[in-house]
């Protein structure tokens, strides 16, 4: 056999090349191989006689698996070919020209190799190429144990399959299969160019750069980042992601000049404590105000999660006090043998009333001037369920504009019946007892114990053509109040039944629209409700206001939501709509509808301060949506007064959205006598102002790099004749790195407005550096359909960088 290696005649290349791929096995494996395959090639005819066999299975190969354990790559075989191969089997292999060995996961490549097979030791030179799970090293010199994949790579080029980064290295020494140490090496994820005279846009430059592939975190020392050739930023060590995956890590930091807090630096650091745990620890330094640390903790678990956070700020040199803030979510359920136990907590606080108009940002919860202190805990079983709440407001005056503050809820006692075994009837039966407090002398009134009960049944008659839904409630309310009444009662009663009939009928036709096909629905709704009438003005008001007039609430028995106001109707409400849907999809491409009530009594019970209603007909209410293409739609309500022939209200709002990264959303809103506003939102490349319509990559990628985008969002006041909100932007895809600047300006109160400068410098697949708070949450926050440039949405697979 060794007479056949050395052969000129037979090189192995020419039986690598044409033989079955199991053939490229060492030498032992290559002959008990061809020996076990013979069979196959029998004739026709000993075939036929062979006895029948149970037919063949498809199973799954660990070869096809994105990660192979172990235990099965230990087993797996090696593959080896080449131009010339000469040794001696199961002991020694020298390869040369177009050498190859593979194994598992792993094909090197070279023009010699010389492989031991007792020790699993390869080595290689010339044009050595490492395809390792798509993670490709190229170098010089090679000396590697194959299946622990240790050893090390003389003048290597590499590039990793998950985040396409890539760099230089005089060295690189493989620890295992999962870490590797890279000396005097560079970091980028620029895609390289054929050019001789490509140089990355952004470069990590190190002493050495450990690389963790199990963790998916970098550590680099001795480092400097590089932006355009220019060293801005020494690193002495810092720590990188090499996926999405969460690390432990000082974060990137943020400088800023804020109109409120003068110029800021921030300094977070992360501490990624398990995969369901983490924690957020910042300092900060304002110039305008001192130096601030805060931290967040954030859980997960099967059953419950939740965060903590606070916020302290000791002597602030503008308001010349400690400043403070904390806050506290817990969401939690678990089964019992008598049902499912719930809680839920939401607790935020801050130190001061200044608090939210110092430190608020747009979407969080201390930008709110009512901070509650909620504390749920529920109970479920079968057809009945209980919840006790208290409930506490923190109410942040301001002296330009004061609020009443709601009434607390300590505690509230509800309960619910609803069986399901009633047959053809609908049984629904709940309870509350709750205890409102609040301070006498903001409120007006007394604060009280109310109690009330509500039982309701209905009788649903439905079917494909239509529907006719009775039903009958009993609502009854107790109250006691620690101080009396305007008539000197300390308690009162109410008890009050309540009728109604809800129908509707469903035709539908084929037909046609602008050459497109529907089925088009004609959908009339008729909906009456009675409810006498009983004297309620004496009583205070705690959780209830007028609905909203719309139409979800035209169809409904009460003109409040809440408890301390029944409405005394004998009324109508009649409606229409039609649908145009899609016959093979179902999806609605249009809708239209128009609703008005009837009334045959006014209604005389109403909230403090309100007329009672004397007006026959309601105003009407007209309302369209279409949806024509995927690309563009259309919503619009109109609330209008017959009588006056006037709108009362008005939202009329547009979006178009052709492709990714490309939408404009424009509203109109009228509320009359009271505001008129235009909001215009958008995210569009400007590149396109020049006939460079980019390329379509699919989300989180970008439209190609070279590309300028506008974002903003302006609420602009017709009544006021001024910009209300200002968010505007431009960013820039330079395909390995993004910058971002935005001007925020945002209404904090009615006379005073908090503007930012933010800046974002991003080095894709490495880190975000913002000067000024974070602009993507800005535009995420404000422009409605924005897409990041840049967001993983999969992870690549070993085998689209396969060999």
């Amino acid at each position: 056999m060794p007479d056949l290696l050395r052969t000129p005649s037979l090189p192995v290349r020419s039986l690598t090349r044409h033989a079955p791929p199991c053939t490229r096995t060492a030498l032992a494996q290559q002959v008990a191989t061809a020996l076990c395959l013979l069979p196959l090639w029998a004739p026709a005819q000993n075939r036929e006689e062979a006895p029948t066999t149970a037919p063949l299975v498809l199973r799954a190969s660990p070869q096809l698996q994105e990660t192979i354990a172990e235990s099965v790559r230990a087993q797996m075989p090696t593959f080896v070919s080449g131009d010339h191969i000469e040794g001696q089997p199961d002991v020694r292999a020298v390869l040369e020209g177009n050498a190859e060995l593979r194994r598992a996961d792993t094909v090197v490549r070279a023009q010699r190799m010389e492989y031991a097979v007792p020790e699993d030791f390869l080595q290689a030179q010339g044009q050595v190429r490492i395809n390792r799970a798509g993670n490709v090293y190229e170098g010089t010199l090679l000396e590697l144990r194959v299946n622990a994949f240790e050893g090390f790579f003389d003048q290597a080029r590499y590039q990793f399959l998950r985040n396409a980064a890539h760099g230089d290295a005089a060295r690189v020494d493989f620890l295992d299969r999962d870490r590797a140490i890279i000396h005097q090496g560079t970091y980028t994820t620029c895609e390289r160019s054929d050019e001789a005279s490509w140089q990355p846009a952004w470069m990590l430059r190190a002493d050495t750069i450990h690389l963790d592939m199990d963790e998916e975190v970098g550590r680099a020392q001795g480092a400097v980042l590089e932006f355009q050739g220019v060293p801005i930023l020494p690193l002495p060590r810092i720590s990188f992601p090499l996926s999405d995956k969460r690390k432990s890590g000082l974060l990137p930091p943020t400088i800023g000049i804020n109109s409120t807090n003068g110029m800021e630096y921030v300094q977070p650091y992360y501490w990624n404590i398990a995969p369901n745990r983490d924690a957020t620890f910042k300092g900060a330094i304002m110039t305008k105000r001192g130096v601030q640390a805060g931290a967040e903790f954030r859980y997960l678990e099967p059953n419950y999660h939740g965060e903590l956070r606070g916020d302290f700020l000791p002597a602030d040199r503008l308001r010349q006090d400690n400043r403070w803030s904390y806050g506290i979510k817990h969401q939690g359920n678990m089964a019992t043998p008598l049902g499912g136990l719930g809680l839920n907590l939401s607790l935020d606080r801050v130190s001061d009333d200044y608090y939210w108009r110092d430190f608020g940002r747009a979407g969080t919860q201390i930008s709110q001037r009512l901070l509650p202190g909620d504390a749920t805990l529920s109970w479920a079983g079968g057809d009945m369920g209980l919840q006790l709440r208290t409930l506490k407001w923190q109410t942040l005056q301001d002296v330009s504009a004061p609020i009443v503050p709601p009434y607390d809820r300590l505690p509230q006692l509800h309960g619910r019946y609803a069986p399901t075994h009633w047959g053809v009837f609908d049984i629904n039966i709940e309870a509350d007892a709750t205890r409102f407090h609040a301070n006498r002398s903001l409120t007006g009134q007394p604060n009280t114990t109310r109690s009330y009960a509500l039982a309701q049944i209905s009788r649903p008659y439905l079917s494909a053509a239509g529907f006719v839904v009775p039903r009958l409630q009993w609502h009854a309310t107790q109250y006691q109040f620690d101080t009396p009444l305007a008539d000197g009662r300390r308690s009162a009663s109410r008890v009050l039944p309540t009728l109604s009939v809800d129908s509707g009928l469903v035709f539908e036709r084929e037909t046609s629209y602008l050459g497109r096909n529907f089925l088009q629905t004609l959908e009339p709704r008729a909906f009456y409700t009675y409810t006498p009438y009983r004297n309620q003005s004496l009583l205070p008001v705690y959780d209830t206001a007028a609905n909203d007039f719309n139409f979800a609430t035209i169809y409904t028995e009460n003109a409040f939501g809440g408890q301390d106001r029944l409405a005394d109707n004998n009324l109508l409400t009649l409606g229409v709509s039609t649908r145009l849907l899609d016959p093979a999809t179902g999806a609605e491409a249009a809708r239209f509808g128009i609703a008005q009530r009837v009334r045959f009594s006014d209604q005389k019970v109403t909230l403090p301060g309100a007329a009672p209603l004397d007006e026959r007909l309601s105003d009407l209410l007209l309302g369209a949506g279409v949806q024509w293409t995927p690309q563009w739609g259309l919503d619009s309500t109109v609330q209008f007064n017959p009588k006056t022939s006037q709108s009362i209200r008005t939202t009329l709002s547009t979006r178009y959205s052709p492709s990714h990264y490309r939408t404009i959303n424009a509203a109109y809103r009228l509320q009359r006598g009271t505001s008129e506003q235009v909001d215009v939102g958008w995210q569009w490349p400007l590149n396109d102002a020049w006939g460079d319509k980019g390329l379509d990559l699919g989300l989180g990628r970008g439209q190609g790099g070279g590309r300028w985008y506008s974002v903003g969002r302006l609420n602009y006041s017709l009544q006021d004749r001024k910009l209300v909100d200002t968010v505007v932007g431009l960013e820039y895809d330079g395909c390995c790195w993004i910058g971002r600047v935005v001007l925020e300006r945002l209404q904090s109160t009615i006379s005073s407005a908090n503007t930012r400068l933010l800046f974002q410098l991003e080095f894709v697949g490495f880190s975000r550096l913002s000067l000024g708070s974070n602009p993507l949450a800005s535009l995420k926050q404000n422009i409605p359909r924005y897409q990041y440039l840049r967001e993983q949405v999969s992870t690549p697979s070993r085998f689209s960088n396969y060999d």
